[in-house]
């Protein structure tokens, strides 16, 4: 029986460690200019657009490279989790349609870090999303700004 529960007493910190907070749902951009949803599908990460800030309620909805509307559009779809905190995938670019690597890791302090790159992760630039608490109606269209864009200086951890 004691060895049974040193055994278990040993599988306790893993679990923990691999528990976390949970990355789906809501992030808001850095440019704060969107919010993407990010959800497990199947035993992957994806991650979608779900809302854009617009100036004006008449503001066209933005669209994609091809002319689609960008509402709901697919960013990520293959996020595989490679260790706690960190899965790895590709990203699409709704303006040209490029597609990337991408690594995204969930930080202690609850932001999300999300890298896109080229070839090896040297070669890319990384965004910091934070939570989003608000709603986002159905057509995406969100016409209140979120608060001022974030500047980031170089050297600070957010750009690479």
């Amino acid at each position: 029986m004691i060895r049974f529960l040193a055994f278990l007493a040993l599988l306790l910190p893993v679990q923990a460690a691999s528990a976390g907070p949970p990355i789906g749902g809501l992030w808001l951009t850095q440019d704060r200019d969107g919010v993407i949803g990010v959800e497990p599908c199947g035993d992957k990460l994806c991650a979608r657009i779900e809302g854009f800030f617009l100036d004006h309620p008449t503001d066209p909805t933005p669209v994609d490279y091809r002319g689609v509307s960008q509402c709901h559009l697919a960013l990520i779809s293959d996020a595989a989790q490679v260790e706690p905190n960190l899965w790895k995938g590709h990203i699409i670019d709704p303006r040209n349609g490029s597609v990337y690597r991408a690594e995204l890791s969930l930080k202690g302090n609850g932001t999300l870090a999300l890298r896109g790159y080229l070839g090896i992760p040297l070669l890319g630039q990384t965004q910091t999303w934070t939570r989003y608490t608000g709603s986002v109606p159905e057509d995406c269209r969100v016409t209140q700004p979120a608060g001022p864009p974030v500047v980031t200086r170089p050297g600070a951890g957010a750009t690479g």
